[in-house]
C-alpha cells in the first residue's frame, strides 16, 4: 500500500473526512431529490399540456368525424324519401355533414404524434378513401330519384350498407383509440409522484440522522445549516403533496363531470343518428322484416338507458332535461309512423318522418341532436377548464422544487464548514 493510499485511509477514518464524506452525500441526496421532483413535476405538465393541446381536441375531432359521418348518411335517407327534388334544407344538412366530415379528416391529420404508418393515420387514410366512393353512391341514387327510376333505392342502399359496415367502424375505432389517449393521460395524472416523494422522504430522514450524529460524535445540538435544509425540504415536500394533491383533484373533477359523461353524450349521439338511418332507410327499401325496426328499437332502448343514467352532479342538465323529452316525443312520431306505414299509406308516413311540423320526426331526431351537442360542448369546456387548472396548480412547482433543491444543498455546505474549519 502506497503512502498515498494510507493517508486516504486515515483521513477517511478521522473525523474531519467523515464530516466531508457527510457533507457530501447529504449534498447529493439532496440536489437528487430536489432535481427529481422537478422533472417528474416538469413532465406531468408537459403531458397535461399535450392533453390540452393534442389528445383532447383529437378526441373531439374523431367524436365529430363519426358524428358528421352519421348526419350525412341520415340526411341522405331523409332527402331520398322526400323524392325528386329535395328539399334545400335536407340538402345543405347533407353537405354540411360532408364537408364536415372532409374537414375533420384533414384539420387533425398530423397531430396526434401518430406514425405515419400508425393505426389512426391508416383508419383516417381509410376514411379519406372511402368518402368519395360514399358520395358518389349517393349522387348516382339522387339523380335516379330525380329521373323516376327506382333502382335509386338499390344504390342508396348500398351507399348506407357502405357507411354503416366499412365508414363508421373505422371512425368509431378512429375515436376509441384517441379516447383511450385521453382517458390514459387522466389515469397517469392522478397517480401521486412516488419517486419524487421517496427521494424527499429519504433526505429529509438523512438530514435528520446527520443533525443526530452530530449532536452524538461532535456534541453539536443544533445546526443552523442543517435545520435550515431541513426546514426547506419539508416545505418542499409539503409542496409538493398539496400541490400534486389539488392537481390530481382537478382532474378527477374533469373525469368525472367531463369526460365520462361527455363519453356517454358522444355514445348518445352516435345511436340518435343510427337509429335515424335505420328509420329512414327502412322507407327507402319499404322494408316490411322489421330489421330496421330492431335496429331503430335497439338505438333508442339504449339511448333512453344512457340519458336515464346521466350522472346527476354532471353540467348540462337542462339539455339532458331537453333531450328526453325530445325522445319521447320521437318515439311518439315514429310509431305514428308505423301505424301510418301499416295502413298502406307510404306518402303519409314519408311526411310523418321527414315533414316540417313540430310533432314529426325530423324535428325531434334536431331537437335531440342539438340537445346533445350542447351538452357534449358543455362537459368539453368543463374537462378542459379542469386540466388546465390541475396544470395551473404545478406552474411555478418545477422551477420552485430545483432552486429549492439547490439552496438545500448550499445550506448543508454552510451548516458543516464551520465544523470542517475546526479541524485545520
Amino acid at each position: 500500500m502506497t503512502p498515498v493510499d494510507t493517508d486516504v485511509r486515515i483521513f477517511a477514518a478521522s473525523s474531519p473526512g467523515k464530516l466531508l464524506a457527510m457533507g457530501m452525500l447529504l449534498v447529493l441526496i439532496c440536489l437528487t431529490a430536489g432535481l427529481t421532483t422537478s422533472d417528474e413535476v416538469g413532465g406531468r405538465q408537459d403531458a397535461l399540456r399535450t392533453l390540452l393541446a393534442d389528445s383532447e381536441p383529437d378526441a373531439y375531432s374523431a367524436h365529430s368525424l363519426y358524428t358528421a359521418l352519421s348526419v350525412a348518411d341520415a340526411a341522405a335517407g331523409t332527402a331520398f324519401i322526400a323524392g325528386g327534388i329535395e328539399p334545400q334544407p335536407v340538402r345543405d344538412r347533407y353537405s354540411q355533414a360532408v364537408g364536415e366530415a372532409a374537414a375533420e379528416l384533414v384539420a387533425r391529420s398530423g397531430h396526434s404524434g401518430e406514425p405515419v404508418d400508425g393505426p389512426d393515420t391508416t383508419l383516417r387514410t381509410g376514411i379519406a378513401t372511402g368518402l368519395p366512393v360514399y358520395t358518389g353512391l349517393v349522387e348516382t341514387a339522387r339523380t335516379a330519384n330525380r329521373s323516376g327510376y327506382p333502382v335509386g333505392a338499390a344504390y342508396l342502399s348500398e351507399a348506407s350498407n357502405q357507411m354503416q359496415t366499412v365508414l363508421l367502424p373505422m371512425a368509431g375505432d378512429l375515436h376509441e383509440h384517441r379516447s383511450a389517449a385521453v382517458v390514459q393521460a387522466q389515469r397517469d395524472h392522478v397517480r401521486p409522484p412516488w419517486k419524487a416523494i421517496l427521494l424527499l422522504t429519504v433526505a429529509l430522514l438523512a438530514l435528520l440522522w446527520a443533525q443526530r450524529e452530530l449532536a452524538h460524535r461532535w456534541h453539536r445540538t443544533l445546526n443552523p445549516g442543517l435545520l435550515a435544509a431541513s426546514v426547506l425540504l419539508l416545505a418542499l415536500f409539503a409542496w409538493t403533496v398539496l400541490a400534486g394533491s389539488i392537481s390530481a383533484v382537478a382532474m378527477v373533477h374533469g373525469r368525472d363531470e367531463g369526460a365520462v359523461p361527455g363519453s356517454r353524450l358522444t355514445e348518445s349521439r352516435i345511436l340518435v343518428q343510427q337509429a335515424r338511418a335505420a328509420e329512414t332507410v327502412k322507407l327507402v327499401r319499404r322494408d316490411a322484416t322489421g330489421d330496421y325496426d330492431r335496429t331503430y328499437a335497439a338505438g333508442v332502448t339504449r339511448l333512453g338507458e344512457l340519458l336515464d343514467g346521466y350522472p346527476p352532479g354532471a353540467p348540462a342538465a337542462d339539455d339532458i332535461a331537453s333531450a328526453r323529452a325530445a325522445l319521447e316525443r320521437w318515439r311518439a312520431a315514429h310509431q305514428r309512423m308505423n301505424d301510418t306505414l301499416n295502413r298502406g299509406d307510404w306518402a303519409g308516413a314519408a311526411v310523418v318522418a321527414t315533414g316540417n311540423g313540430t310533432a314529426d320526426s325530423a324535428a325531434q331526431v334536431e331537437a335531440l341532436d342539438t340537445a346533445l351537442e350542447h351538452a357534449v360542448t358543455e362537459t368539453r369546456d368543463r374537462l378542459r377548464d379542469e386540466v388546465a387548472t390541475a396544470l395551473r396548480v404545478l406552474n411555478l412547482l418545477a422551477p420552485g422544487a430545483y432552486l429549492i433543491g439547490i439552496v438545500v444543498a448550499v445550506c448543508v455546505v454552510l451548516g458543516l464548514w464551520p465544523r470542517l474549519r475546526e479541524y485545520r
